[in-house]
């Protein structure tokens, strides 16, 4: 019983997975702190508050306090931390992968009809049946797509 655990404990993915988790919380904790330190007295300067940190704002309702302002912290944290994401990270990884991608060829059997006489698929791009015979007249956009020409 002990040695399927201590498989499953030293399996590669459970260890990325919490090295990943590791260096998710240490990233929330910088993008946390670059938010408290630069985002929110920008934000006090363009509302004109004082400060600019809202988790001390409340609000009071039959005596619960309801803070807010905690949650509109977190809510600019979270925008801050998604945005680094995506422009630091997921844009450019995606430039990088589309330079390392090469465009596939077009399969031009790949679009397919219906013969209009025997009602079998046949390939779009196809001037005659091959289960009927019977001459039919191919599908342009496939023609172009294929960069075939067009037949008179």
């Amino acid at each position: 019983m002990l040695s399927g655990f201590k498989e499953f404990i030293l399996r590669g993915n459970v260890i990325s997975m919490a090295v990943g988790l590791a260096v998710g919380s240490a990233f929330t904790a910088v993008v946390t702190a670059f938010s408290t330190a630069f985002i929110t007295p920008l934000i006090g300067l363009a509302t004109s508050s004082t400060m600019g940190d809202f988790s001390t704002a409340t609000f009071t309702v039959d005596g619960a306090h309801f803070k807010y302002g905690v949650v509109i912290n977190a809510t600019v944290a979270f925008f801050i931390t998604a945005a680094v994401l995506y422009f630091a990270v997921i844009a450019p990884l995606a430039k990088i992968q589309s330079r390392f991608t090469t465009d596939k060829p077009v399969d031009i059997k790949a679009a397919l009809r219906d013969c209009p006489r025997c009602y079998t698929e046949i390939p779009a791009i196809a001037s005659r049946c091959a289960h009927c015979t019977s001459e039919i007249k191919p599908d342009p956009e496939a023609l172009a797509l294929a960069d075939l020409p067009t037949p008179r």
